[in-house]
């Protein structure tokens, strides 16, 4: 396929799916386009984890032991309302896909179409994985854990990633750590109310809820090693419901995101223990939740070796940050079920992840294409 038609069909898959962003596991108009442009396709369809599906290209070459690549893209969207002027805006008020995840369907369209139009010189099977859930419940879990790559004698997979802030068609990877761990926090605070001029009658429900950030931010500061990667904020505090009443309750989100589990529980339990120091002074009650964590994506070396080797061949401007990255991604889950490599591809761009304003300059999409096709030797 030549490669401004490509880069024209690339465009139209990503425009129509900009338009109608979908959540979490939900993505009827997403699924629905992705599946009519399959079908035109040689390949099986496989529904796979709650919402997820896979599409199989069966090589020319391969027998039935033969072993298949897999490649991945994530298809649910933010809920964010979008503030960019263009004529393939989201239609959906209230999400968007602010996280490039339209961006990387296209790629996968793409790749799809020229991995269809090279199937009779393949010695292996081709596995494309339609993940959704990724923002929100960990969709990658499910299907890493379905069986679908064992099913499919799974050798590999790749994932890829539009990101903001580096050159246009850079690729992007760290051998080992290059994504953290991460889970989702939330505290509950429960207080007695008063008027505000008997507050000592109360327990305050907001003053507990600051001790306790103070305290929690003082002991990640203090009592972890500066050496060590890692990141304890909270960006959500919900408490009271009049300027002259006690607040008998509140409620803190935040997230914990670090490189190894020894520090993670080290912070988790040391919360624990500073919620039941204010406690025990103030009367207020805490209970603890997080979310299941991601672990973190680290690239095994061997297949970055392997990878950084073919793509600097095949002419790709290959950049290796120096220190690994605190946002998370859950494709570290397919990592521990098989070897599997996730890089960044350059926007171009400036504009940050989950902003209403994001946007990338399209010709990056056809270097995720020319990456994945480099990476499958075709």
């Amino acid at each position: 396929m030549k490669e401004q038609s490509l880069k024209e069909k690339l465009i139209v898959h990503r425009r129509f799916l900009h338009r109608v962003p979908e959540l979490d596991r939900d993505l009827p108009k997403t699924t629905g386009y992705i599946r009519n442009y399959l079908a035109a396709l040689p390949c099986e369809i496989i529904p796979v984890a709650g919402g997820g599906f896979c599409a199989l290209f069966k090589g020319g070459k391969a027998d039935e032991g033969s072993p298949a690549t897999a490649f991945r893209t994530d298809m649910d969207a933010l809920p964010v309302t979008e503030e960019n002027d263009v004529d393939y805006r989201s239609e959906h008020v209230g999400a968007m896909h602010a996280c490039g995840h339209d961006g990387h369907m296209s790629i996968m369209l793409g790749f799809a179409g020229e991995v269809a139009d090279s199937l009779g010189g393949l010695d292996r099977n081709v596995l494309l994985v339609f993940q959704p859930a990724e923002e929100t419940t960990g969709g990658a879990k499910d299907i890493a854990a379905s069986g679908i790559f064992e099913k499919y004698n799974t050798e590999k997979i790749f994932g890829i990633h539009l990101w903001p802030g580096y050159p246009k068609g850079s690729i992007i990877c760290r051998d080992g750590d290059f994504m953290a761990s991460t889970m989702v926090l939330y505290i509950g605070i429960k207080g007695q109310s008063a008027h505000i001029a008997q507050y000592k009658e109360g327990i305050d429900a907001i003053d507990a809820a600051c001790k306790f950030i103070t305290r929690c931010y003082e002991t990640e500061k203090n009592e972890v090693s500066p050496e060590v990667r890692r990141l304890l904020r909270f960006g959500l505090l919900i408490s009271g419901n009049a300027n002259n009443v006690v607040a008998d309750t509140a409620l803190i989100e935040g997230t914990l995101r670090t490189y190894g589990e020894e520090v993670r529980d080290f912070l988790w339990g040391r919360m624990e223990e500073i919620a039941g120091d204010i406690g025990a002074r103030t009367g207020a009650k805490f209970t603890f939740r997080h979310s299941d964590p991601y672990p973190a994506v680290i690239n095994p070396h061997a297949l970055f070796s392997e990878a950084k080797n073919t793509l600097t061949k095949a002419g790709f401007e290959f950049i290796e940050p120096l220190e690994p990255l605190m946002i998370a991604e859950d494709f570290s889950w397919y990592q521990r079920r098989l070897p599997g490599l996730f890089f960044h591809i350059g926007t171009g761009m400036t504009t940050p992840l989950h902003n209403p304003k994001y946007q990338i300059d399209e010709d990056a999409l056809v270097t995720g294409v020319r990456a994945y096709k480099a990476l499958l030797g075709i």
